[in-house]
This record gives structure tokens, sequence and C-alpha cells, in this order.
């Protein structure tokens, strides 16, 4: 698999949100993914960017288009210094929450890529890798 092209992009307040949720779109149409997935990775990745700033107190966001054969993918990792998450398995339960959200966040942008790899430990912060093939 190579790695075609990549930006980070720093998320400190909720205008760099709204930053990654623009990038991500950008590239998932050079990559022509439909609407539909344009759409699914731009709702993951927002969610994901939210938490990151939330919970995370900030951090960055990579992206990066894939190529691996003859299929293209967008590659976006989330990454904190933040608190971590103590319990994985029970945080992508849909209804755990650890805030005041519906408890869909995690759980739900798992379900809208192809890909999604969590990586967190109490006091390490957090990684977590989505990726979306056309």
């Amino acid at each position: 698999m190579q790695i075609l092209k990549s930006e980070i992009q720093p998320v400190r307040t909720e205008n760099d949100i709204v930053a990654v949720r623009q990038g991500v779109r950008k590239w998932a149409v050079e990559i022509k993914c439909s609407l539909v997935d344009q759409t699914k990775v731009v709702t993951a990745a927002s969610e994901l960017a939210r938490n990151l700033l939330i919970y995370g107190g900030g951090g960055d966001v990579h992206l990066e288009h894939l190529r691996d054969g003859m299929r293209n993918g967008l590659r976006v990792v989330f990454e904190d210094q933040g608190p971590g998450i103590p319990d994985i398995e029970l945080a992508l339960k849909d209804g755990f929450t650890s805030g005041k959200g519906m408890g869909l966040g995690l759980g739900g942008a798992k379900r809208l890529v192809n890909d999604f790899d969590i990586q967190s430990a109490p006091g390490k912060g957090t990684r977590i890798t989505i990726v979306k093939w056309r």
C-alpha cells in the first residue's frame, strides 16, 4: 500500500472541526467517492474530530490518500494526548457516553467506514484510524 499524498490539520477550536470536514470532503471527491460515501466519511470524521477536541483536549488529524493495487482510499487518523479511553469495548457500544452526548459517536463512526482502528490507554491519549475505500 502506498501513501500518495498526506496532510496534517490541527484541531484546537470548533472552527478546526469545520476545516477537517471540508478537507475530508475535498479528498473524498478527489478519489472519486460516491456522494453517499463522501457523506459517510465526512460524518465519521466530523464526529471523531469533535471527540478529539472535547474529550482529548485537541490534537491532530492526518489525511492520507492511499493506493492499494487498483483501489484508492482515504485514511484519516485522529491523535490526541488526552486522558485516553479506559474501556474501548464499552466506549464502542451504542448508548455509552462519557459526556452529555447520545452515545452514538465511536460505534456510529465505525459503521460508516470500511476500516476502523482505535488505540488508547488511560493517560496515554487516543489514536483512531479510519479508512474509506473507493
